[in-house]
C-alpha cells in the first residue's frame, strides 16, 4: 500500500450496513449584481439587484449546512456581502466587510463559503460597501432547525420571510456624496416591507420569519388580527420608526388560505415613550425548561457564574473635524486602511497598517476632538469579557458584533456605574447579536471571546458606522491551530501592502 493506511468506518446493526458520512450538504448559489430601476415609493431610482431581484434571494438553509455563494460583481464599484448574524466559527475570512476583505472589483466575482451552525432562527445579507446598503442588495437567511435538535414550538404550515427596513429615495451614490461632503443624510423617506411599501400578500398561515434591516432609524411591529373562529385569517402588519420626529409607518396585509374579507380597519397605536420599550427587552428570557440548542459559553451555560476579566466602556459621540460630520466611539472615529486589518495581521505587516488599542477601555471624561483612524482592540482569547454600550446623544442607537452572539443582560436609562450591575440579568438573558440602546441610556452584554479572527462591532445605523463609528476586535488564538482558525483561503482577493 505503499506505507498509506485507509480507514473506512461501518456501523453494522441488525443485518444492515451504512457508510458513515463525513461532511454535512453543501448547496451552490450563483449571484450576478447589478443595477436595475425600481420604484418602491412612487419614484424611479437606481438599486442593487441580485439576480434581477430586490429583496435579494432568500436562503433556506439548516443548521449544519454549507453554503457556498458565487457573487459576480457587475456594478461600476467595489462591492462587498456580509452574513449578518451568522457566526462564521473559525472563519473571519468570510465575513464580508472591509476589515477582512478585499472588495469584489467590478467585472470580477469572489466564492464565499460559510457554514450555519446551531443558529436556529432568522438573519439577513446586505452590502457593507460604500452606502450600498441604502440602495438595496440584501435579502433573507434563514436557518431551521435540524430534526435532531426539537424546537419548543409546534412546526408552522408554511414560512414566510418578512424583510422590515426603511427607505431614502435618493440614490446610494447621492447619499454618500452628502455624507462626504460633511452633510447628514437626514430622515429616510418610507417604510419598505419586502422592498414594496405596501403588500398585500397571500401565505399559508402564520409567518415565522421577521427580520429588521433598517439603515437609519429602529422600528416598532404591530399586529391587527382578524380572527374567525379557531385560526386567524387575515393579519395587518403595521411597522413603524421609533425616537423620531417624525414617525413613518408602513403597512402590510398578510392574507391567510382560509382568509374572506377584507382585513380589519384598526390600526393598534404604536407605544410611546421609553419606559415600554425597556419593559419590552426586559420581557425576552430565555425558555431554561425547553429543549433547543443554546450557546455554551466556557462549557457552561451559566454565564452569569463565570468571572469577568476585562470591562470595556464604549461611548458614542458626534462631532464635526474639518467642517465635516463624523461618528466616534471614546473619540476615535474608524477610518478603513488599503489593506484589510485581518490580512495585515495575516502577512505581518500589521505595524504598516494600524495601530492596537487605539482607544482605551474606560472613555476619556471629555472628547474635544476626534481621531482619524483605524480602531482596533485587542484582546485575549476565550476571556469572558463585559461591554458597556453608553448612548449621550438624544436619537436611537444599535450595535452589532460580526462572529459571536452575546448575552445581553441589562438596558437601562442614564449613566453606568459597577453598582449598575446588580440589576443584571444573569440567569436567562437572551443570546442575541445585536442589541439597542435607547437615548440617554446604557446597555450591558456578556460574552467569551472565543472565535478567533478580526470582528467588527459597528453601528447598525448606516450613516454613522459609514463616518466612522465603527471598530474591529482583534481575537488571535496563541496555538495558531485549525482547532481554533481555518487557513486563509485559497481563493482570497488581495490588495492594499498584500
Amino acid at each position: 500500500m505503499g506505507g498509506v493506511m485507509f480507514l473506512v468506518l461501518l456501523c453494522l446493526s441488525a443485518g444492515t450496513l451504512s457508510v458513515v458520512q463525513g461532511e454535512d450538504p453543501y448547496f451552490f448559489f450563483t449571484w450576478n449584481v447589478t443595477y436595475g430601476t425600481i420604484s418602491p415609493l412612487g419614484v424611479p431610482q437606481q438599486a442593487i439587484l441580485i439576480n434581477g431581484e430586490f429583496p435579494g434571494p432568500n436562503i433556506n438553509s439548516t443548521s449544519n449546512n454549507n453554503i457556498v455563494i458565487n457573487v459576480f460583481n457587475n456594478l461600476d464599484e467595489p462591492f462587498l456581502l456580509t452574513w449578518n448574524g451568522i457566526q462564521q466559527r473559525k472563519n473571519s475570512w468570510q465575513d464580508g466587510v472591509p476589515g477582512t476583505n478585499c472588495p469584489i472589483l467590478p467585472g470580477t466575482n469572489y466564492t464565499y463559503h460559510f457554514q450555519v451552525k446551531d443558529q436556529i432562527g432568522s438573519y439577513f445579507y446586505y452590502p457593507t460597501t460604500a452606502m450600498h446598503r441604502a440602495a438595496g442588495g440584501f435579502g433573507g437567511l434563514r436557518v431551521n432547525s435540524r430534526l435532531l435538535i426539537p424546537v419548543p414550538y409546534a412546526d408552522p404550515e408554511d414560512d414566510y420571510t418578512v424583510l422590515i427596513g426603511d427607505w431614502y429615495t435618493k440614490s446610494h451614490s447621492t447619499l454618500r456624496n452628502f455624507l462626504d461632503s460633511g452633510r447628514s443624510i437626514g430622515r429616510p423617506d418610507g417604510v419598505l416591507i419586502n422592498g414594496k411599501n405596501a403588500k398585500d400578500g397571500r401565505v399559508p398561515h402564520r409567518p415565522k420569519h421577521i427580520t429588521n434591516h433598517l439603515t437609519s432609524t429602529s422600528a416598532n411591529v404591530s399586529r391587527s388580527l382578524s380572527l374567525p373562529t379557531k385560526t386567524p385569517r387575515i393579519t395587518t402588519w403595521l411597522p413603524s420608526t421609533r425616537f423620531t420626529k417624525t414617525v413613518l409607518t408602513g403597512k402590510g396585509i398578510i392574507r391567510y388560505t382560509n382568509g374572506k374579507g377584507p382585513a380589519s380597519p384598526e390600526i393598534p397605536e404604536a407605544p410611546v415613550g421609553w419606559a415600554w420599550s425597556l419593559n419590552q427587552f426586559r420581557s425576552f428570557r430565555w425558555n431554561l425548561t425547553a429543549s433547543a440548542a443554546r450557546p455554551n459559553p466556557q462549557g457552561s451555560y451559566h454565564y452569569g457564574s463565570i468571572n469577568i476579566t476585562r470591562t470595556i466602556k464604549l461611548v458614542n459621540s458626534a462631532s464635526r473635524g474639518d467642517g465635516k460630520l463624523r461618528y466616534a466611539i471614546n473619540g476615535a472615529s474608524h477610518v478603513d486602511p488599503d489593506t484589510p486589518l485581518k490580512l495585515a495581521e495575516y502577512y505581518g505587516v500589521a505595524d504598516k497598517v494600524f495601530k492596537y488599542d487605539t482607544i482605551s477601555d474606560e472613555p476619556p471624561a471629555t472628547i474635544d476632538k476626534v481621531t482619524l483612524a483605524p480602531n482596533v482592540l485587542n484582546v485575549t482569547f476565550r476571556n469572558f469579557i463585559e461591554i458597556i454600550f453608553e448612548n449621550h446623544e438624544k436619537s436611537m442607537q444599535s450595535w452589532h458584533l460580526d462572529g459571536y452572539s452575546f448575552f445581553a443582560v441589562a438596558i437601562e436609562p442614564g449613566r453606568w456605574t459597577p453598582e449598575k450591575r446588580k440589576n443584571y440579568n444573569l440567569l436567562d438573558a437572551v443570546s442575541r447579536h445585536t442589541v439597542q440602546v435607547f437615548p440617554k441610556s446604557w446597555a450591558a452584554i456578556m460574552l467569551t471571546f472565543d472565535n478567533a479572527g478580526m470582528w467588527n462591532l459597528r453601528s447598525e445605523l448606516s450613516e454613522n458606522r459609514y463616518l466612522g463609528q465603527q471598530l474591529y476586535i482583534s481575537v488571535i488564538s496563541p496555538a495558531r491551530s485549525l482547532r481554533d482558525e481555518y487557513n486563509l483561503p485559497e481563493d482570497t482577493l488581495l490588495c492594499g501592502h498584500c
